[in-house]
C-alpha cells in the first residue's frame, strides 16, 4: 500500500558546519531559517494479517518542491570569499536531497521481523564516455574557459565522478570512460554539470543537463548530445551554452543470462589465451582476470562517401574540398583528394587503420578548401569507436561541426581482435 502526502516545513534550527576550503581554511558555517516543501511517498509493506496490518514503513521523497536556507560565516561575512556561497549551497542541497529523494528510502519496523529485502539495492551499472562537448559559453574575460564535467546519478560526493580539464577550449574533447551504480533505472537521472575550472577559487558553472535511465535500452550504446542549461529544474533558460556528447549504456546485473553484452567490460580469453595459459586453475585464471583490462584492437576501414551542403569558399560560389583523417590516440592520419568546383563532393575512398585500444580511441574527420596559396578549415566529425565495435558495420552521415552548414556520409568498418593488459 503506498500513500503520498504534500509536506511544509519552516523552522530556525541552530546547525553549524565546518567548512574547510581548498587553502586549508576551516570556516564555521551556520545554516538557518529553513524551508522545505515537498511530497512524500510512505510504502505500507509487507501486509500482514497482524495489527496494524503492515510489518514496516518506507519513507522517501518523491518530489521536492522548494528547499530554502541561509548561509552565514560565524563571526564573518560569507560574501567576502567569491563562490564560497554558492558552492556550500549547492553541496548542502545535493546531501539533503540524496538522504531522503525517492528511490533512496528510510525503512521503519512496526512488527518485528527481517527487512532487509525493502532496503535499497543495486540493480545494474550505468557505463558513460563523456566524448565532448561544443559551442561552450566563455566564462573568461581573457582568453577561453577551462571546462571539466561533474557527473553523478546521486549527488554525494564519493559518488560523484570529475572528468580531467581541457584547458582554454570552448570546444573540448574528453573521451572519458565512467561507471556508475544504478538502483532503480525507472525513475533515477544521470546529471551532468560542465564547470570553468578557476584553480583554488570555486569553479563557475557553464552549464548542466540531464537524462532519464528509463530512456534507455538495457544493452544497447545511446549516443546522445544534450543541451546545457543553467538550472535544471527551472526551465526557462533560453541561452545558449553549449552541448555535451555522451555514449550511455545500461547494463542490469544478470544481464549476461538474456544476451546483452557490455563492450567496456573484459570478454572471454581467446583460444591462444587458453592454451597459454592452460598449466593454471580455474580460480587463478579468475583471480588474473581481475588485474586485466580488456583491449579491443583491430582494423578500422572507413569509406568516405561523399559530402553535401558544403558552405560556399570562394568567390565563384564554390569549393575544393578535401578530407583529413586522424586517429586521436595514435596520430595515424590520411587524407582524400581534392574535388575541384563542389558543394556536394563524392570521394568513395577507402582508409584502413590499425587500432591499439578501440574503446579508448577516436576518428577525427575534418574538411578543408584546397586553395592555391594555403587551405581553409570547413568544419569537422569526431567519431568514437563504440558504434563500430558493437556493429561491426555500418553506414550513416554526419552533421559537420564548427560549420555553418554541410554533412558527411561515411561507411565503417570493424576487424577485432581483443588482447589484455596488466592493471
Amino acid at each position: 500500500m503506498t500513500m503520498e502526502l504534500d509536506m511544509n516545513w519552516d523552522g530556525n534550527p541552530n546547525i553549524v558546519l565546518g567548512i574547510k576550503t581548498l587553502v586549508g581554511v576551516s570556516l564555521p558555517v551556520q545554516v538557518k531559517n529553513i524551508g522545505f516543501t515537498g511530497v512524500f511517498r510512505l510504502i505500507f509493506r509487507p501486509l500482514v494479517d497482524e495489527f496494524p496490518c503492515f510489518g514496516a514503513v518506507s519513507v522517501s521523497l518523491r518530489e521536492k518542491k522548494k528547499l530554502d536556507f541561509t548561509l552565514k560565516v560565524v563571526g564573518g561575512d560569507i560574501s567576502a570569499i567569491p563562490g564560497l556561497s554558492d558552492a556550500i549551497e549547492e553541496t548542502i542541497r545535493d546531501a539533503v536531497e540524496d538522504s531522503i529523494t525517492w528511490p533512496v528510502r528510510k525503512v521503519i519496523p512496526i512488527l518485528p521481523g527481517d527487512y532487509s529485502d525493502l532496503e535499497l539495492k543495486p540493480v545494474g551499472m550505468l557505463e558513460v564516455k563523456l566524448v565532448q562537448a561544443k559551442n561552450l559559453t566563455n566564462k573568461d574575460l581573457v582568453g577561453k574557459s577551462d571546462p571539466f564535467a561533474k557527473m553523478f546519478i546521486r549527488p554525494l560526493r564519493e559518488k560523484t565522478q570529475r572528468s580531467k580539464t581541457i584547458n582554454n577550449d570552448l570546444n573540448p574533447i574528453w573521451n572519458e570512460h565512467f561507471e556508475f551504480v544504478v538502483e532503480d533505472a525507472s525513475t533515477q537521472h544521470l546529471v551532468v554539470r560542465i564547470y570553468d575550472d578557476e584553480g583554488v577559487q570555486a569553479s563557475e558553472l557553464i552549464g548542466c543537463a540531464q537524462i532519464r535511465l528509463c530512456e534507455l535500452e538495457p544493452g544497447k550504446v545511446k549516443d546522445v548530445w544534450l543541451k546545457l542549461v543553467k538550472d535544471l529544474e527551472i526551465q526557462r533558460d533560453n541561452k545558449n551554452r553549449g552541448e555535451v556528447h555522451l555514449e550511455l549504456l545500461y547494463v542490469p546485473f544478470g544481464a549476461g543470462n538474456n544476451g546483452i553484452v557490455n563492450p567496456f567490460a573484459s570478454s572471454s580469453m581467446t583460444s591462444l589465451e587458453r592454451v597459454l595459459k592452460n598449466d593454471t586453475t580455474d580460480e587463478e585464471n579468475a583471480t588474473s582476470r581481475k588485474r586485466k583490462d580488456v583491449i579491443v584492437r583491430g582494423v578500422l576501414s572507413v569509406t568516405v562517401i561523399s559530402a553535401e551542403e558544403i558552405p560556399i569558399q570562394d568567390m565563384m560560389g564554390k569549393a575544393d574540398p578535401y578530407v583529413v583523417l586522424s586517429m586521436k590516440k595514435s596520430g595515424a592520419k590520411s587524407k582524400t583528394r581534392v574535388v575541384n568546383d563542389s558543394l556536394n563532393p563524392v570521394w568513395n575512398q577507402t582508409f584502413d587503420f590499425v587500432v591499439e585500444d578501440g574503446l579508448h580511441d577516436m576518428l577525427v574527420l575534418e574538411v578543408w578548401d584546397h586553395d592555391t596559396f594555403g587551405k581553409d578549415y570547413i568544419g569537422r566529425c569526431i567519431l568514437t569507436l563504440t558504434r563500430v565495435i558493437m556493429e561491426e558495420e555500418y553506414k550513416d552521415w554526419f552533421p559537420l561541426d564548427e560549420s555553418k552548414s554541410g554533412k558527411i556520409q561515411l561507411h565503417l568498418k570493424w576487424m577485432a581482435q581483443s588482447i589484455y593488459r596488466d592493471s
